[in-house]
């Protein structure tokens, strides 16, 4: 099961120069790998593009259920005609409204930040990406840290 960002998710990151990247990430909870997307703009073109990366990372054979929000773009009429074509692998499950905490995903992004962001300071942006995108090196492989995380028990 993949679980991608809500919301709030495309994770936002800032500088000290308030520019910002987002990120768009899903976690498999059955073995905790990661898969993310750093992205300038959050619309159906940059989700519907998620997902077929999500789809590209897939084990073979196994189908995916990716838990969203109801954020405009995971709603919207521009990838319903390739959700169709991929129903048979992947389907999106929509969070009740004000519940982003059922989201595993937040977990990753809560580590990600207590990791790498909390009380530092980044001179540039490039530092900052730079931080997040080694820590997640090592979670885009099967691992316990993220399994453990978002395990559904």
């Amino acid at each position: 099961m993949w679980v991608p960002p809500e919301d709030k998710d495309p994770v936002i990151m800032h500088a000290s120069t308030r520019k910002k990247v987002g990120v768009f990430g899903a976690v498999c909870v059955g073995d905790g790998r990661l898969v993310t997307q750093q992205d300038d703009q959050f619309d159906a073109n940059s989700f519907q593009a998620f997902l077929t990366r999500l789809v590209r990372h897939r084990k073979h054979g196994h189908k995916m259920i990716v838990i969203v929000d109801n954020a405009r773009w995971h709603h919207a009429k521009h990838i319903k005609p390739w959700l169709k074509k991929h129903r048979d692998i992947i389907r999106l499950s929509f969070l009740p409204p004000y519940s982003p905490d059922l989201n595993p995903i937040e977990r990753v992004w809560k580590l990600v930040r207590r990791l790498c962001t909390h009380n530092r300071y980044f001179a540039t942006l490039e530092e900052l990406i730079k931080i997040v995108f080694d820590q997640f090196k090592p979670w885009l492989k099967p691992n316990e840290t993220l399994r453990r995380l978002c395990a559904i028990t």
